[in-house]
């Protein structure tokens, strides 16, 4: 399990799959110094934080080989912390796969 530290104090465990692809959301809307909401669950509570660049965060993985990214997963997570409902975590999709890909497959 990794975790995402907020503001130095606030934890919330995820796994390492899970907590790469928010880190990838995460860092784009910072880069584009998009400020939004982040909300999640864990089995006592539902959390909503305030994301910005000014709020320190931390990504420690719990291992230390990168997952393989689901981009369908990506495209996701993306609109959702760009609706007004902000950042979620979204269950999985199977990723989707490319024409490309399919024709490697086939033969």
């Amino acid at each position: 399990m990794g975790t995402l530290v907020y503001d130095h104090d606030r934890t919330a465990e995820f796994d390492d799959r899970t907590l790469a692809h928010l880190q990838v959301i995460v860092v784009n809307k910072l880069r584009r110094q998009e400020s939004f909401p982040f909300t999640w669950s864990d089995d006592v509570r539902t959390v909503t934080v305030w994301i910005s660049p000014q709020t320190p965060l931390e990504f420690v993985y719990h291992g230390n080989r990168r997952p393989r990214l689901n981009r369908t997963w990506l495209e996701e997570l993306a609109l959702a912390a760009s609706s007004t409902t902000g950042l979620v975590v979204l269950p999985e999709p199977p990723e989707a796969v490319s024409a490309y890909e399919d024709d490697l497959t086939v033969g």
